[in-house]
Formats: C-alpha cells, sequence, structure tokens
C-alpha cells in the first residue's frame, strides 16, 4: 500500500520525483530555483522556454523530467537536441545511468535485445514496438527530419561557436525551426527549450516572438523588475513585493553574494548581467553607435585610391560571406561606385596602442588617407608586449605600406615604446617621423568621439581581409574569448558605458589613427574633385593661347593635367606627333 502512494506521488509530482532522483545521487535537496523549474516543466504551456542562470542544473532537471515523462508513459517519444552531438549524447547516457542505477526506475530498462540500447537512441522496457525509439539523442546541425517526438527538449542549443555573428544566429533559429515539424500533432505534445543566452541578441528573444513563452530566473534579485519585460519567474516578482530589501541579493542558496561578486569580477559586466542575470536589454541597438553598414568594405590597394567613393545600404550590396559579428541586421557593404581619377594616398600612418605581457594586446593598424576618407589596409596583433620581434614586424609593416608617421599612445610606458622604435627605426634605417599622443579622455568617449562622425560620414574603408584576419585571429581561444578580441565585436558592443567591452585595444588604436586624420576630414571629396577639373581647366587654357596645335593633340589623345605637363618637359622643343592630316 505504501509503495503504491509512493509511486501514484512520483507519477503526480515531478517535484517529488525529482528530490527522489537527487536523493539517491547523494546530492543536496533541490533548491527552490530548481523546484520552481521543475514545476514550471511540468505545468508549463505547449512551447516553453526556461532561462535560467549558468550553474542552476539546467540539464540535470531536464533529464529527470524525461524519466519522469517516461515513467508516466513509456509509449512516448522523447528527442533531446543540443549545440553538438556529443552534448545530447551526453544528455542520453544520463538518462540511461539513472535508469540503471535508481532501484524504482528498473523496470524501465531494455527486455530483450530487440530493443534498442545505445548512446543514439535507446527504447525503455515497457514501450511498445515502434520505428522511433523511446530516447534519441541528436546534435542541432545533424539530422533533424524524418524523425517524430511527443517531447522535443533543446537543451541548451545556443553556445558561442554557433551565434557569434548575425548569419550564425539566423541558420540556428532556421534549424531549430524544424522542430514543430517534427512534433506529433497530439493535444499533450510539447517543445521545451532550455538555455542562458550567449549573445545580447541571443535567439531566445526571437523565439518569444513565435509563443515560446519564457520563465526567466536570474541569480540575483533585479533592481529593477521591468527590464525583463513581465518575463520574470512570478516565484521571484512575488517575493520582491512581499519583501523589502532584495534587489541585487542572490535567488538561490547555490550562489553566496561572495561568490557572485567574484565571478562578475572576473567575466566583466556585460557578461555577468547576460549569463547570470538573464538581461539581454542591451540589445537596444542605439546604445551602440557604430554601425557596420556605415562603413565601406571594399579592397583597398596599398598606394593609391580614387578620389572619392559612394557608400550606399542597398540590400544587393550586402558581403554576405564575410563573418558579421554585430548587431542584428547590420550588415558590411560595399560600395556604389567610384569617382574621380585614382591618386596617391595624401598620408598613410601607423597607429600603435602599446600594452605589455599578458591579455592585452599591442595593435597597429595601418590607415591611410584621400580627400578626407580613411582607408584600413590591414591590423596586426600580439602578446608578447613591447618585444623586438613585435617592433620589428610592426616596423616590416610600415614600410610595406610606405607610412610616414608612426603614431604611438604614451599613456602606457610613459614614452619607453617610442624609444625602443627610434632604436629599431635607426638599425633597419627606416624613415619614420614617430609621434606621441596621450589620452585624457574616458577611453569609451574617446574611441565614440572618434570613430562615429566618421562612420556617420562613411568616410572609413575597411579591406576585407582585415574582417577575415580579425575573426580567425585567436582560434585557438574559446569562442567566448575570441569574440572580446575581435576588432570589429569591440566595435559593434561599443558604448559610452565604462568597461563597455572586455578588451578594446584593437578598437582604441583604430580610433587614435582616425583621430590623427580629424583634421583632413574638413577636405571634401567633392570639392577637392572641382579644384582638380578648374585647375585642368585653367592651364587648358593657358595652353591654347600660348600653343593650340599640342593642346589640340593633347585632347585627342586624352591626356589629363599631369600627362600633358610630363609630355611638354619630356619633348624639349620638339613637337609631339600631329594628328592633323598632312595630305
Amino acid at each position: 500500500m505504501a509503495e503504491n502512494k509512493i509511486e501514484k506521488q512520483l507519477k503526480e509530482d515531478f517535484r517529488y520525483f525529482l528530490t527522489a532522483v537527487w536523493t539517491h545521487l547523494t546530492l543536496p535537496p533541490p533548491t527552490r530555483a530548481q523546484l520552481c523549474i521543475a514545476e514550471y516543466l511540468q505545468h508549463g504551456p505547449k512551447r516553453l522556454q526556461i532561462q535560467a542562470f549558468r550553474g542552476v542544473g539546467k540539464s540535470w532537471i531536464t533529464a529527470a523530467f524525461v524519466l519522469w515523462t517516461l515513467f508516466n508513459d513509456p509509449d512516448k517519444k522523447v528527442m533531446v537536441v543540443s549545440a553538438s552531438k556529443d552534448r545530447a549524447d551526453a544528455f542520453s547516457i544520463f538518462c540511461q545511468r539513472l535508469i540503471l542505477e535508481v532501484p524504482w526506475m528498473s523496470h524501465l530498462k531494455p527486455k530483450n535485445d530487440d530493443q534498442r540500447w545505445s548512446r543514439i537512441s535507446f527504447d525503455v522496457g515497457p514501450a511498445r514496438a515502434a520505428q522511433a525509439p523511446s530516447v534519441k539523442s541528436v546534435g542541432i546541425t545533424g539530422q533533424l527530419t524524418g524523425s517524430r517526438a511527443d517531447l522535443m527538449v533543446l537543451d541548451d542549443v545556443e553556445v558561442p561557436n554557433n551565434s557569434m555573428t548575425e548569419m550564425q544566429r539566423e541558420k540556428l533559429l532556421q534549424l531549430v525551426t524544424e522542430c514543430e515539424s517534427i512534433l506529433t500533432p497530439k493535444p499533450n505534445s510539447r517543445i521545451m527549450f532550455l538555455g542562458t543566452p550567449q549573445t545580447t541578441f541571443t535567439i531566445y528573444n526571437k523565439l518569444r516572438e513565435r509563443s515560446y513563452k519564457p520563465f526567466v530566473w536570474p541569480a540575483r534579485y533585479p533592481r529593477k523588475v521591468a527590464m525583463y519585460d513581465g518575463l520574470l519567474a512570478p516565484q521571484l516578482v512575488e517575493d520582491l513585493e512581499t519583501t523589502e530589501n532584495l534587489s541585487w541579493k542572490p535567488t538561490d542558496t547555490r550562489f553566496r553574494e561572495g561568490d557572485l561578486l567574484e565571478r562578475e569580477a572576473s567575466m566583466g559586466r556585460s557578461n555577468f548581467m547576460l549569463q547570470f542575470m538573464l538581461d539581454t536589454s542591451l540589445s537596444d541597438a542605439e546604445k551602440f553607435p557604430l554601425k557596420f553598414a556605415d562603413l565601406i568594405v571594399t579592397p583597398v590597394n596599398p598606394e593609391n585610391a580614387p578620389e572619392n567613393i559612394i557608400w550606399c545600404s542597398d540590400p544587393q550590396n550586402i558581403i554576405k560571406d564575410l563573418p558579421a559579428v554585430g548587431l542584428p541586421a547590420d550588415y558590411f557593404y560595399s560600395p556604389m561606385r567610384f569617382q574621380g581619377d585614382w591618386q596617391p594616398y595624401s598620408e598613410t600612418i601607423c597607429s600603435v596602442d602599446p600594452s605589455g605581457r599578458g591579455t592585452d594586446e599591442t595593435v597597429a593598424c595601418y590607415l591611410s588617407q584621400l580627400n578626407g576618407i580613411m582607408y584600413l589596409h590591414e591590423v596586426k596583433a600580439f602578446r608578447d608586449g613591447y618585444s623586438d620581434e613585435t617592433l620589428l614586424e610592426i616596423l616590416k609593416g610600415c614600410r610595406k605600406y610606405k607610412a610616414t608617421t608612426l603614431l604611438i599612445e604614451s599613456n602606457f610606458g610613459d614614452g619607453i615604446v617610442s624609444e625602443l622604435f627610434r632604436k629599431h627605426c635607426g638599425q633597419t634605417k627606416t624613415n619614420l617621423n614617430i609621434e606621441e599622443t596621450r589620452a585624457n579622455v574616458r577611453k569609451e568617449d574617446r574611441i565614440i568621439d572618434a570613430l562615429e562622425p566618421v562612420l556617420n560620414q562613411h568616410r572609413l574603408v575597411i579591406d576585407p581581409k582585415v574582417v577575415t584576419w580579425d575573426y580567425d585571429s585567436n582560434r585557438d581561444a574559446p569562442p567566448e574569448t575570441r569574440l572580446q578580441y575581435m576588432l570589429f565585436y569591440q566595435m559593434s558592443r561599443m558604448c559610452r558605458e565604462k568597461g563597455a567591452v572586455k578588451h578594446d585595444d584593437r578598437i582604441d588604436a583604430l580610433a587614435q589613427g582616425v583621430k590623427w586624420y580629424t583634421d583632413a576630414l574638413a577636405i571634401s571629396a567633392n570639392r577637392e574633385i572641382a579644384r582638380r577639373k578648374a585647375d585642368e581647366w585653367n592651364a587648358h587654357l593657358e595652353s591654347w593661347l600660348d600653343d593650340p596645335q599640342a593642346e589640340a593633340n593633347y585632347m585627342v589623345l586624352g591626356m589629363n593635367l599631369q600627362q600633358r605637363q610630363e609630355a611638354k618637359g619630356k619633348t624639349q622643343g620638339k613637337p609631339l606627333p600631329t594628328w592633323v592630316s598632312t595630305r
């Protein structure tokens, strides 16, 4: 009788089932957060998503829920989808382990050899013969189509590796959409998403628009409930309404206040707010003024450029084969057209942001300027501070692009780096004007003030090789770390809040170089073209008065002003071949 009562409790209340499993695994009793998640899994809507802070045990809870589902109805078909096949298999193996070890789940063991029992898929003992297994695990990029399931569990399908760029997020969203075609058309069929947002532009926000109601449980009681837009777990909302002074205190016993403070300090505010507070409000595009769409992306010639280059944002000009790690729908665009003649650059500089050895980078940006338009040729980044190898490699780039000025931030090292560069310039016979700049404005403001006007006027041209190199750099680092070091990630996430990005060396070096050219921005490309044409016309009139026949020859040959002047110098009084007929 007692056994029947216990079995009834196990079947009726998933929280009771979860507690029993935790007890068998000799784990501490489920915390309040875990029990609230369990309750939402059991009684939540047909399509739901659970966003909870990292480390709350979402995957383990959901594995127990899968077994509870089969405990109640062995004929249910469950599909588990994760970011990778290995992760999905780990979920499946954990379920199998519980079946084998927990005494009151022993009846779920396979009864004969005809039933499946592998890490890919397995059957439970009481299940009737069916084409689909009781539980099937698959990676999000695996073969989803052709399967059927009554319960679909998508566990952490969004990870840094598959959500860094807008294209990746669009692809991921398309993949998860396939779940709708897999779900069986039964009244009690369900789809569950569990995870922690990996970017401020997480696909979980898109799922909400598709009727997947979120249940959000952050690690701390929020200071402003409104920022969760009614999605905060109702238990937490009730706590805040009935108890005073809960703001910013831990919501669960798994983390003490000191532990959360340490994590926030090590992760940075933005990452902590994302992964522990589930706050994606930073996706407000107005907070991030530096847009990829304002750049002009096209191959940059190392020696010359057109007199003007016309920006456009036509969808046909989207460069789809470049990785864009920026805001949603923020892509790189190729120019509409070039104007005028190609001219040598007015100036080329190398902007250097030095650093010591450690996690920061020494960065060099090679920039040219013509008619107020700036061209970024290349970016180099080093982790060994200002070693001889690094300095010589930077000087090598200066010679490659014929830079005349080396611009160095002197805040670091109090001018030591400049002296080291001067030494190497002497040794390598590199003729460079070394200039120091000292920053006295907060870094975030300085960067935005330098770059925003330039981008708004579409006066910064980027070579696509820079984008590719930036994305491929630091390949060996974890994805989340790789992102932080990328120039274009830093650009897209830069705002005026202190500590907006954890690493800012690349964007700082670029902003420093752009600021150097600020005075040149007063030069209008169109005005420069008009001036050149006026000069040519005046010279043409003068030459026509001096020697009409020669000037007519030049015009027929299509010579510009420079070519006519060179021709006059070379002829030294000898007439050029005439186009006039001698017949």
